[in-house]
């Protein structure tokens, strides 16, 4: 299992590696993390003017966040060459789509290699991000989370995962919404976690209805994910609102180490805050909030 540095990435939003526009301003709306995408969002005939623009990005514009390129599988026509083209421009990482082996990672994993040590980066610092959009792929997580040291995270494909057990995503206004990504959600994050990386939730698509947003949000959060995918900035607010550390999240998490640090001082062998026992798995919850709230630059003084 590989311990990953606590990364934000509440926020992981797309950008369309053919729209020149979406592309430039990308960066500038506060996501986490921003793929430009040469897979999905273009088509076959804008492959090659797609990863020039994107490519002229990388190495042209400010990264003012986390940046990925979303290729096509390597298994297609254009993945190579999608690598070919855009290694060497080091994004942050590659987000491999329609993951299914280990193998395949490993495959990946090697070309990057090879593109590192021709262009002088850093052994390793183009890390991997796969997404898993089939039973197949789901079946093997744990293999493909583990696959390379270069693995951040692992994502769920909403909406391909639902096509491929022949169903679609549920709309709603409850908690039952997306119920056919119950299994598959909670499966990801225990072979993420098993791993020691990241599980990051899909896109939910409906741009109008932001309480619905929210409400997946914070089930995906509660299930385990760091993050949530998304397509338009209108959504990242809405997101960072579920995944960020409130204030009294942060307070409380401060006095449980108080407590907990007097305890072990004392020698104590039982362990109280407001008339609740104390137990190792709450110390790491307040740990993990405070990693989060000094990602997220929110943390404040222990002022005890």
């Amino acid at each position: 299992m590989q311990q990953q540095q606590e990364k934000l990435r509440r926020t992981v939003m797309y950008a369309a590696g053919n729209n020149a526009g979406l592309v430039r301003d990308a960066t500038i709306y506060g996501a986490d993390s921003v793929i430009y995408d040469v897979e999905d969002s273009v088509s076959v005939y804008e492959k090659d003017s797609a990863r020039q623009l994107v490519f002229h990005a990388l190495t042209h514009l400010p990264r003012l966040c986390e940046i990925g390129v979303r290729i096509n599988h390597i298994s297609t026509p254009w993945g190579h060459k999608d690598l070919e083209v855009l290694l060497p421009a080091k994004p942050d990482y590659i987000r491999l789509p329609k993951g299914e082996s280990g193998d395949e990672i490993r495959e990946l994993d090697a070309t990057i290699t090879k593109a590192e040590a021709a262009c002088g980066f850093e052994p390793g610092s183009i890390k991997i991000m796969v997404s898993i959009e089939s039973p197949k792929g789901l079946r093997n997580a744990f293999e493909i989370a583990s696959a390379s040291p270069r693995m951040i995270g692992i994502a769920i494909g909403g909406e391909d995962f639902a096509a491929s057990i022949k169903t679609e995503k549920t709309r709603g206004n409850d908690i039952t919404a997306g119920r056919e990504l119950f299994v598959a959600r909670g499966l990801l994050v225990l072979a993420a976690k098993e791993a020691g990386i990241q599980a990051i939730d899909s896109v939910f698509s409906d741009l109008r209805d932001e309480e619905g947003l929210i409400r997946e949000t914070q089930i995906i959060k509660e299930l385990g994910f760091d993050g949530k995918s998304c397509v338009n900035p209108r959504q990242i607010d809405a997101i960072h609102s579920v995944f960020t550390p409130a204030q009294k999240d942060i307070d409380y998490a401060y006095r449980v180490l108080d407590v907990y640090e007097e305890a072990m001082n004392k020698k104590s062998g039982v362990i109280a805050l407001d008339g609740k026992m104390i137990d190792m798995p709450m110390v790491t919850r307040a740990n993990r909030v405070l990693a989060l709230a000094r990602a997220a630059g929110i943390e404040k003084e222990n002022t005890k």
